[in-house]
C-alpha cells in the first residue's frame, strides 16, 4: 500500500492507493568503486592520492600499490621505490620520520 501525504488550505489528510504496478528492468549498468585501505589520503612522496595514479602510471591501480612501513607511514610503491634508490650509498630511511626503512608484513 502507497501512502501519500497532502495538505489542504485547512486540513490535513492521508490518502490511501493501492499499487500493483510490475517494473521490467531492460538493461542494468553496474558501477563499482574501490578504495586502497590506507589511512593517510595521499603518499607521502609525491603528495597523490593513493586513489590516483602516481606520477609514474598511467592508470589507477596500475601495478603501484601503496606500500606502508614498520613505522605505518604509506608510500605509492613506485615513489618509495625511488626514494630508496636514490639513496644507495646512505641508509635507507622513511621519509616522512627517518627512521630506518623496513617494510610492514
Amino acid at each position: 500500500m502507497l501512502y501519500v501525504f497532502c495538505q489542504l488550505s485547512t486540513a490535513s489528510f492521508v490518502k490511501h492507493l493501492s499499487c500493483n504496478m510490475k517494473v521490467k528492468i531492460k538493461r542494468w549498468h553496474g558501477v563499482a568503486t574501490w578504495k586502497w585501505g590506507v589511512d593517510e589520503e595521499c603518499c607521502g612522496i609525491c603528495r597523490y592520492a593513493f586513489e590516483a595514479c602516481c606520477p609514474d602510471c598511467t592508470m589507477p591501480g596500475d601495478g603501484c600499490p601503496p606500500v606502508w612501513g614498520a613505522c605505518n607511514h604509506a608510500f605509492h610503491m613506485h615513489c618509495l621505490m625511488k626514494w630508496l634508490e636514490s639513496l644507495q650509498s646512505m641508509r635507507q630511511h622513511c621519509p616522512m620520520c627517518r627512521q630506518d626503512w623496513k617494510f610492514r608484513n
